[in-house]
């Protein structure tokens, strides 16, 4: 692992998202609430968050934070055939929280393919990528926008 061990604990968010491709039927059943396995939203709000507080555990060499706020935004598009799942992660620590907000996106992207993989065979996940992060000595950053 990295030593922080010399560096200023800081306010830190990060924030990412990813997408779920399905079928527009796919994302109504999501919207209307017909999915076999339950109710979509909160499974997969929870995985998200679950896997944030993990993220140590699954990514070798990554350290393992006091994480203080996970959020995890579920948005179903049927005219547009995806899901996106954007999650925010928050620490106040020597190191930097993105790798908590990856984490939380691709594992709520897992556990919603997992909740319709019966309803939908095309399903595909895309596009994860940290979208912005604060605080640290590196400062802010935000990702270019996607043409």
């Amino acid at each position: 692992m990295v030593d922080v061990s010399e560096k200023q604990a800081t306010h830190r968010v990060a924030v990412a998202e990813g997408y779920l491709r399905a079928s527009p039927e796919t994302i109504r059943k999501v919207v209307e609430g017909g999915t076999p396995k339950g109710d979509f939203r909160p499974v997969v709000q929870i995985a998200g968050i679950a896997g944030a507080k993990r993220t140590a555990e699954l990514i070798p060499l990554c350290h393992p934070l006091p994480l203080e706020h996970v959020e995890v935004n579920v948005d179903p598009d049927a005219e547009a055939g995806r899901i996106r799942v954007e999650a925010r992660a928050a620490t106040r620590s020597t190191t930097g929280v993105e790798m908590e907000a990856l984490t939380a996106v691709t594992t709520a992207l897992l556990a919603a393919w997992d909740m319709l993989k019966a309803v939908d065979k095309n399903l595909r996940i895309e596009g994860v990528r940290l979208l912005e992060k604060r605080g640290g000595k590196s400062g802010d950053w935000k990702a270019a926008e996607l043409p």
